[in-house]
């Protein structure tokens, strides 16, 4: 109950607008959020790689109105990847399809989207596709398995929640895509998603086996240690190495698991958000976990 009524404040312009102009939750937010500006979370992507942690940038935005939007969204996401290389980051970069105009027009959004992946080639890097709402997830996979046809490095990300996840994890792999496995922020109806955290979480171990027993190079992305001993004792009995994969967590959140897997030598990758965009993504944060919320709630009321 409170997880869903939070995921429908993240839709209400009214509060938006209360928890971006106030001061306090303003400061809040920068435990998950790196700061409004590139130049924060570079600072923030060079902190990680000097305590032994990679780093992927995302320009927060979703939904834009219009192309020229859109087309500032992609202008943002190629000088984040010249930035990178100029700093020598051991970085790369997350996007949504939304920011990009999917809503507007999936070939407008799509010629985008190869503009963007084209510079990350350029430098030699990689581009994420995130996952929105189950809305947009066959839309996502096309447009991916679009790009990826003629250029490898764009990949995307697969949410345990939904039923169809398995059949997408297959059908991606056949393109040689590399994925981000999460269990998945959006608010879903029993009709696409799993509505049992039981559910969603052995979901999550079935499709962790298979991406990690593909040969591919995978992103597994939790916070949840069950679910981390579970990859860790998978990758052990197939002898996969601890350099065939990643563990990914957010920016924020459970610094005690993310120093941990640095010291136990597995390789960490920290999703790093940035923009004056950050609402819809702070709420989901909120949502995901009731330490979270506790942590918001104890700030405020002090």
């Amino acid at each position: 109950m409170l997880r869903a009524t939070l995921l429908k404040l993240s839709e209400s312009q009214g509060f938006a607008n209360f928890v971006t102009s106030n001061a306090k939750t303003r400061r809040m937010a920068r435990r998950f959020v790196a700061g409004e500006t590139l130049d924060e979370a570079i600072a923030a992507a060079r902190s990680c790689n000097e305590i032994g942690m990679m780093a992927s940038l995302d320009y927060l935005g979703e939904n834009v109105a219009t192309t020229a939007d859109a087309q500032n969204a992609r202008d943002a996401y190629l000088e984040i990847f010249e930035r990178i290389s100029r700093e020598k980051l051991n970085a790369n970069v997350s996007c949504k399809l939304t920011q990009l105009g999917l809503d507007l027009s999936g070939e407008f959004c799509e010629g985008l989207l190869f503009s963007i992946v084209e510079r990350a080639v350029g430098y030699e890097n990689f581009l994420r596709v995130d996952m929105e709402g189950s809305i947009y997830t066959q839309r996502t996979v096309e447009l991916v398995k679009c790009v990826r046809a003629r250029n490898p490095a764009v990949g995307t990300v697969i949410q345990s929640c939904l039923y169809r996840s398995e059949a997408d994890v297959q059908d991606l792999l056949a393109y040689g895509c590399r994925m981000r496995l999460c269990k998945g922020a959006y608010k879903e109806s029993a009709e696409v998603a799993f509505p049992r955290k039981a559910d969603v979480d052995g979901n999550y171990v079935n499709l962790m086996q298979l991406l990690l027993a593909s040969g591919f190079y995978h992103g597994i992305a939790t916070h949840d240690p069950k679910m981390i001993g579970a990859t860790i004792r998978f990758a052990a009995a197939k002898q996969i190495s601890k350099d065939d994969f990643e563990f990914q967590m957010l920016y924020g959140v459970r610094t005690d698991l993310q120093k941990r897997l640095v010291r136990d030598g597995y390789r960490l990758r920290i999703y790093i958000p940035y923009g004056k965009d950050w609402f819809p993504y702070f709420m989901r944060r909120l949502a995901e976990r009731p330490a979270n919320v506790g942590f918001f709630l104890r700030n405020f009321l002090r």
